[in-house]
């Protein structure tokens, strides 16, 4: 009798999105979706989470992804990116920030805070921008750091990821990419120093490595790390691909969890990769190179809209988690339609003649409604939601001045 081969067993688009993860620090993540790290923009102008903010989390972690992400929370309320972002500080509101981190947990959720430093891009009316080196150019002027600055840091992020897991949080994620504070320092358009931090790919990195080290040592060796990096700044003298590569073959050799990869920055006439017109993921092919020089998981950021999309990462080895921020901010139940055997992909607007950062205002207003369970009723515009966006900003502005004497 002829034994006929079985036919492969083709998974079904759920049954992929749905395997766990396993992080080197031996935390498991239970599918493959991360909700990517936004600036909500929900803190209360003094650094602490607002009630919106813990809802809006709430519905991300009961809509089923596995690994959310707060974007752009400080260790060091001198250099926020905006007047809305968290701050990690001893004398933080340890309860709403206890809060924070229950509420955004639930249903086995992995809720991190992403410790930023907004360096040269500092919100201006709350910051004396300062980034690896002084900069004077076209709507962009920053000081210098001193040596003193710079050895600083390391400490300053130990601290607040001490901070985030005794307030309840599942690990923290270092920012390193979109043009702020570490992504300044590992590109040479912005990075001009002459000491050990400045110059070949290696000493750009320095810093970088110097915090992860701090950070592990304060956390444990159970606490997930994760970092965003930039594959490319999409900047003429920027971050080259060639030294992100390098970047992640050094990450390599740390207490890394997870790698997140991403791309383009906010600084003048840049265009945000957030922004861009191009449909599909976008830094996919960096990626699958970037998983060929690592042991570290890695995850993609940017431009997923549909589950075939985040399917086909996945099952062409690309990359081990698949994040999005707009397609959760459209749909907070995204991952668990995806992981339904019906699926099913939200439906992105389209705007025409956009202000700029008007786009970029639209989703973040839109945060602010699904915190506060009213989206049926938000029927604003770009130009509506970048008036109400910087009117926020504005108000926030003279509570964060209050709060930190950031600015006499």
């Amino acid at each position: 009798m002829i034994q006929q081969t079985p036919e492969p067993k083709i998974s079904s688009p759920k049954d992929v999105l749905a395997r766990s993860l396993e992080l080197p620090c031996g935390v498991t993540l239970k599918n493959r979706l991360a909700k990517s790290a936004m600036s909500d923009s929900l803190g209360d102008g003094e650094g602490n989470p607002t009630k919106p903010q813990m809802r809006l989390y709430e519905r991300w972690a009961e809509g089923g992804v596995a690994l959310s992400l707060i974007g752009e929370v400080q260790a060091d309320p001198r250099y926020p990116e905006k007047p809305g972002n968290l701050v990690l500080v001893p004398d933080a509101d340890q309860k709403a920030l206890q809060e924070l981190a229950r509420r955004g947990s639930v249903n086995g959720t992995h809720l991190w805070p992403q410790l930023g430093h907004a360096g040269a891009l500092s919100h201006l009316p709350v910051s004396q921008p300062m980034g690896p080196s002084a900069l004077n150019i076209e709507g962009l002027q920053c000081a210098g750091m001193s040596a003193a600055d710079i050895h600083e840091l390391p400490r300053i992020y130990a601290s607040g990821a001490q901070l985030a897991k005794a307030a309840g949080f599942g690990g923290v994620q270092i920012h390193a990419g979109h043009g702020f504070l570490f992504s300044q320092f590992l590109s040479p358009l912005f990075n001009h120093r002459t000491d050990g931090y400045g110059g070949s790919i290696e000493a750009r990195f320095r810093i970088v490595g110097e915090v992860i080290e701090e950070v592990r040592r304060a956390v444990g060796a159970s606490f997930p790390i994760g970092i965003k990096i930039n594959s490319t700044d999409k900047l003429e003298g920027g971050l080259s691909e060639a030294d992100a590569l390098d970047v992640v073959r050094m990450l390599d050799q740390t207490s890394i969890d997870l790698i997140d990869i991403s791309g383009g920055t906010y600084f003048p006439d840049a265009v945000p990769s957030s922004d861009a017109r191009a449909t599909g993921p976008h830094f996919i092919d960096f990626a699958k190179r970037a998983k060929a020089v690592t042991q570290i998981p890695v995850m993609a950021t940017g431009g997923f809209q549909t589950r075939f999309q985040a399917v086909d990462a996945l099952e062409g080895g690309a990359v081990d988690m698949v994040s999005l921020a707009r397609a959760f901010a459209l749909d907070p139940e995204l991952a668990n339609t995806w992981l339904s055997d019906a699926g099913g992909d939200p439906e992105f607007p389209k705007f025409d003649t956009p202000p700029p950062g008007g786009v970029t205002a639209w989703y973040s207003m839109r945060l602010t409604v699904l915190g506060e369970d009213t989206e049926h009723n938000f029927n604003s515009d770009p130009h509506a939601a970048l008036h109400a966006y910087d009117e926020r900003d504005e108000k926030r502005s003279v509570s964060w001045r209050r709060a930190f004497s950031a600015k006499p």
